[in-house]
């Protein structure tokens, strides 16, 4: 019963040929009459339009006559077959690979502007720095961002400050004497000093403005048996007016004991080729500073402590931010109506991290009601620990704002013969 059940089904799927459309020659070698040159479309009802390819190849003759050669067997549903592969369709996505260029060309091209600043106009800066005078003398030009200017839309005196310190360091650097330390030279690494700032002073004739170019010079002298004074003259790049005298004494002190050293004859012939013989820019202040204390001061704020970017490669604070917790305690309406004019500053001792600071300040010369009107002021000042030790003494004076600045006739100093 299976059998010719099996039987059926097969010559059922063969007998569905003819359906295709295809009809078949009456004689032996003859094409058929409605057959496709292409090849012959087969249907049935199990493949339901499954395309099938045959590349079959009959003999051309057959009892000697000619028989037709079919091509393959197609399907209605088979893919276009794929374009012959050449040198050009194998190459990669030029688009794609141009679009990624591109970006990486304009990104290196915002970089580049972001970083050169180098002038494009003729007020701007030309030489960033150089050595004068056989390297007596070192320049070094800067322009106020505008990051660097206060309230009054003018640098602010740290930022000044932070200017005198970097051309220092970079006139040690350039002449060769730099070593491993924060400006020590390598016979002062030998015996692990390192340089304090013992006193300075500084006088502003003009405050520069953002987008100013200023040119600051820096040299050297000897001050004492084992001292060294360090001076700067701030000018106008434009103009060439000076807008800032500055005169400094720097001592050696261990770095191991943290007290102060004697200048080593090695360091002094180090750095004596250096020197330059002239008087400093600004005149020494002889006056002594008046006793001040808790009874004394107008002003006092406390809890001042170091964070630790206020902490140099010495690791104590940084001498410039000294003037910024100085300033915490003037008064704001001298602040309001006055700017610095000039500042003296008398190093105690260092304060390092962890230490807690006061700052004191008493106004000369009666109250602060009517600042407004009375002309330039000074004021005293004081840093010091709060479990005991002075830091910082040192006095401000104060002009009005928007006072005509005087010009200055300092000159360079003559190289040394």
């Amino acid at each position: 019963m299976v059998a010719p059940v099996a039987t059926s089904a097969l010559f059922q799927g063969v007998s569905s040929l003819p359906e295709s459309g295809a009809k078949t020659s009456s004689k032996l070698g003859e094409m058929p009459t409605n057959a496709d040159t292409a090849g012959i479309k087969s249907r049935s009802s199990t493949t339901r339009g499954l395309k099938v390819k045959a590349n079959a190849q009959s003999s051309s003759k057959v009892n000697g006559t000619k028989v037709g050669v079919m091509e393959g067997l197609k399907s209605e549903n088979e893919a276009p077959p794929h374009p012959q592969r050449t040198f050009i369709n194998q190459l990669p996505d030029w688009s794609m690979l141009l679009a990624a260029i591109t970006t990486i060309f304009l990104a290196a091209e915002k970089q580049w502007t972001m970083l050169d600043w180098k002038p494009r106009r003729p007020d701007m800066l030309v030489d960033p720095f150089g050595l004068l005078q056989d390297g007596l003398v070192f320049r070094q030009n800067f322009s106020i961002r505008s990051y660097e200017i206060g309230a009054d839309r003018t640098a602010s005196i740290e930022t000044l400050m932070n200017h005198l310190q970097e051309t220092a360091l970079n006139h040690v650097k350039s002449v060769g004497l730099l070593g491993d330390g924060f400006g020590s030279t390598p016979e002062m690494c030998k015996r692990n000093l390192i340089w304090v700032v013992n006193k300075m002073q500084v006088v502003v004739d003009r405050y520069p403005t953002w987008g100013d170019a200023v040119q600051v010079d820096t040299w050297v002298a000897p001050s004492g048996k084992n001292g060294v004074r360090r001076d700067w003259l701030v000018r106008d790049w434009k103009t060439g007016d000076v807008l800032i005298r500055a005169s400094s004494v720097w001592v050696m002190m261990n770095k191991e004991t943290r007290k102060i050293s004697k200048l080593p004859n090695e360091v002094r012939e180090e750095i004596g080729s250096y020197f330059v013989d002239s008087p400093p820019v600004v005149d020494e202040e002889s006056r002594k500073s008046p006793k001040l204390d808790e009874t004394t001061a107008d002003y006092i704020r406390t809890g001042l402590t170091p964070r630790w970017g206020d902490l140099d490669v010495n690791q104590h604070v940084n001498n410039v931010k000294y003037i910024g917790w100085i300033l915490e305690s003037a008064p704001l309406p001298i602040l309001e109506s006055h700017e610095l004019s000039g500042i003296t500053l008398e190093y105690r001792r260092e304060c390092r991290r962890g230490s807690v600071v006061q700052s004191l300040t008493a106004v000369s010369g009666g109250s602060v009601g009517g600042l407004v009107d009375s002309g330039h002021v000074e004021c005293q000042h004081l840093l010091r620990l709060e479990d005991g030790g002075d830091i910082v003494k040192a006095r401000t004076e104060w002009r009005p704002k928007f006072a005509n600045s005087f010009e200055s006739l300092v000159q360079l100093p003559a190289a040394s013969a």
